[in-house]
């Protein structure tokens, strides 16, 4: 199935049925009074976040989604009938904004979560309505108000912990098939990877993080070079990033150290949110070195680079130094859990003045 993570759609809700004026007339009832029922109501349109759902390739054919207008009122106290509801299933952790304005109407980020999109018109309100005691023959009624009309945004942004990033061939694939089940594809050629990918990493019976691979990154991807910076945005609600970068590449000419700081550089203009999100540097390839060159190899790296953060040192395709990443990984992400926990209890206790501690 092809992948879509972005799509254009315009909803139509319907349009409220419109009332009417009507007096009853029946046999040995000269004055009958006013019998007429409201219309109904439009059919709405709305949003449900989908856990079955892994890609919007459904939005990218079918573009206008309408509901039914609701029925007109009768005679006889008969009121229309309101029009069904459309449920439009995204995958979860789809963005939903309003095409003109930019405003963000709702992040689906759970499953089951269901946002209104579209509100339909109300029903008009019949002559039945309108009776009183020195308007005994009312001829008002109200016609049914249009339904909303909206362009929207829908925008995929993957739900993972972690995000790999790294230049075409830095070995992201490979090691996210080392530490999970994911198999995505691997080959000796650049842009292996076309599509986003995910990978459930289990380093325990109930410890486990989900990590996100994405299409490489190359200088100039913000301004559209390779395939660009389309799929970015993949990586936004993660935790911690993993800069992946080919230890010993096939070509002399290429500078590990100067590509690191142009991946970094695409990273900073395309978000600075991103660019500031905590990153780890893992020095991948580690087995195409000699054993006795290892050492010479991450210090002149690190020097090159300027690098004082945390540093791995793997082999993605041995396995060799894998373990020990996901493992640290995975207690930085508990930690960072533990500390947001603290933050929103200390947040709660100010916003409720009754408790003890405020």
């Amino acid at each position: 199935m092809k992948f879509v993570d972005e799509a254009i759609i315009e909803v139509h809700a319907g349009k409220g049925g419109d009332g009417v004026a009507s007096f009853r007339r029946e046999k040995f009832v000269p004055r009958g009074g006013p019998d007429g029922g409201d219309g109904g109501r439009g059919g709405s349109l709305y949003a449900l976040a989908d856990r079955n759902l892994n890609t919007l390739i459904d939005y990218r054919y079918a573009r206008i989604h309408r509901a039914r207008d609701g029925e007109n009122g009768r005679g006889a106290d008969q009121y229309g009938k309101s029009a069904s509801d459309i449920e439009l299933r995204v995958p979860v952790g789809t963005v939903v904004s309003d095409l003109e304005t930019g405003e963000a109407i709702a992040d689906l980020d759970r499953d089951g979560t269901r946002v209104l999109v579209a509100r339909g018109g109300a029903g008009g309100l019949g002559n039945l309505h309108y009776k009183s005691s020195v308007n005994r023959a009312p001829r008002q009624f109200t016609r049914g108000a249009e339904g909303e009309h909206r362009r929207l945004k829908l925008e995929l942004k993957l739900l993972a912990d972690v995000g790999l990033l790294g230049m075409p061939n830095a070995g992201k694939s490979t090691l996210i098939r080392a530490v999970s089940a994911a198999r995505p594809k691997v080959a000796d050629y650049p842009f292996t990877t076309l599509i986003p990918s995910l990978g459930v990493v289990r380093v325990d019976v109930n410890r486990s993080f989900v990590l996100a691979d994405i299409p490489g990154l190359i200088e100039g991807a913000s301004e559209g070079a390779g395939l660009g910076m389309q799929f970015l945005r993949h990586l936004v609600r993660t935790r911690l990033l993993l800069h992946l970068v080919d230890l010993a590449p096939l070509d002399a000419g290429i500078d590990p150290a100067r590509d690191a700081r142009a991946i970094v550089q695409e990273l900073r203009k395309f978000d600075d949110a991103l660019y500031h999100k905590p990153r780890w540097l893992v020095l991948n390839k580690i087995d195409l070195v000699a054993a006795g060159e290892r050492e010479r190899a991450v210090k002149r790296f690190l020097r090159n680079y300027r690098w004082k953060g945390k540093c791995f040192i793997i082999s993605a395709l041995t396995g060799e130094g894998c373990r020990e990443l996901a493992f640290a990984v995975m207690g930085h992400l508990e930690k960072d859990s533990g500390s947001r926990s603290r933050d929103s209890e200390k947040t709660r206790r100010k916003k409720n003045p009754l408790h003890p501690e405020s």
